[in-house]
Formats: structure tokens, C-alpha cells, sequence
């Protein structure tokens, strides 16, 4: 039974586009790794941009830099 762990910023992360997701990561996992959907499992997490750094910034203040 796969599990994939998704994490992305809240940003434009509607109800339809992780359900997008979801579909999307379930059917590439059967077509290339042979995979059955039905025991395939998807979590998104949404982690705020606080919570989140790159090169010793959060994403926050890299997207108010301009970064």
C-alpha cells in the first residue's frame, strides 16, 4: 500500500486542485509503478509559509524580499 506525503503552501490550494492532486498522484503511481489505486494513499498538508524556509528564510519573508 503506497503512501505519499504532499506539502505545499495554503497558497491557491482549493478544494479542486488538491483533489487534482490526489487523482493526479494516484493514477501516476499505477501507470508507472503498477500500483492499485484502490489502496493507494494521498495526504496533502498544508504548511503556512511561516513554517516553511529556504536558504535560511522563511518563505514568508523570501516572498517579501522578492526572492
Amino acid at each position: 500500500m503506497p503512501l505519499i506525503n504532499i506539502k505545499i503552501t495554503p497558497d491557491g490550494a482549493t478544494e479542486e486542485k488538491k483533489a487534482e492532486l490526489i487523482k493526479g498522484v494516484t493514477d501516476l503511481l499505477a501507470k508507472v509503478l503498477g500500483k492499485n489505486p484502490q489502496t493507494t494513499v494521498v495526504i496533502i498538508e498544508e504548511v503556512p509559509t511561516d513554517n516553511w524556509g529556504i536558504g535560511g528564510l522563511s518563505v514568508s519573508e523570501r516572498r517579501r524580499q522578492g526572492s
